[in-house]
């Protein structure tokens, strides 16, 4: 089978760039093709760096509306780029790109075997084991722990949705991009609902490698602070922080009421 990774990709400051450059022929080994929604806002150096890649590359609009609450239109969009540019290409993972980017540097051998295992299903759900959801700030933790009681009250599936990384046939990426209509970051949910009542396979797999990847970009803050530890307990200190991920989650749990 072959497999293309659909991605989207927001650097404004660079700090993804070397990461970006130190393993791409890496991840390039692991995949059929390629296909990176950009930023327009990314610096320009990524996407210089990009066109010289030999992957499809998309660059949105300077009008496109960047956020989280507009998530689901942008991994809608990097869906849809893959499916156009590489039409004989039978399954597909979405993941943002900074999470790929960790995965494969830090988890290569388990990323290799999630995506041998994509023909279990039409859309895998790749979610944290106990361990890797703790990586993250808990901020993040406490209200995507949230989002997850709803989905399993909702569906009777106890996954970790929220971890934005999806396997998916080319029926299941065809489905989410032609009648998927949530642009915000419910999508993260209301694609499995979509797929569950067009009569879809689902199944999931918890991870290891989707762990905290947002650290990689600040290691020079890790290094004057002394740990990730107090990193993360920064980020938690900060109210405005839990301000944005409570509404991250109001709004996840809006979508599956909406959509169930």
């Amino acid at each position: 089978m072959s497999v293309v990774l659909a991605a989207t990709h927001h650097d404004p400051d660079g700090r993804l760039y070397q990461q970006m450059v130190r393993t791409f022929t890496a991840l390039k080994l692991y995949f059929d093709g390629i296909a990176v929604l950009l930023t327009p806002t990314s610096v320009p150096m990524t996407r210089s760096w990009l066109e010289r890649a030999e992957i499809a590359l998309k660059v949105a609009p300077m009008n496109e509306p960047i956020g989280h609450l507009h998530l689901g239109r942008w991994r809608r969009g990097a869906v849809e780029v893959a499916l156009q540019e590489f039409p004989t290409a039978d399954w597909f993972l979405f993941c943002d790109l900074d999470r790929v980017l960790h995965w494969i540097e830090y988890w290569p051998d388990e990323l290799r075997i999630m995506l041998d295992d994509l023909l279990a299903a039409d859309v895998t759900v790749f979610g944290r084991t106990p361990r890797a959801l703790a990586t993250h700030p808990q901020a993040q933790v406490a209200t995507e722990s949230l989002v997850n009681e709803v989905f399993r009250r909702t569906t009777g599936q106890a996954w970790d949705v929220m971890a934005a990384a999806r396997g998916l046939s080319r029926r299941a990426a065809t489905l989410i991009t032609t009648a998927s209509r949530d642009d915000s970051i419910g999508a993260d949910c209301t694609w499995l609902l979509l797929a569950q009542q067009s009569g879809l396979t689902l199944t999931y797999r918890a991870t290891e490698g989707l762990e905290f990847e947002t650290l990689d970009r600040y290691a020079d803050e890790v290094a004057v602070l002394g740990s990730a530890q107090a990193w993360r307990d920064r980020f938690d200190a900060d109210p405005r922080n839990w301000l944005m991920r409570i509404d991250l989650a109001r709004t996840a749990i809006a979508a599956l009421i909406e959509n169930r």
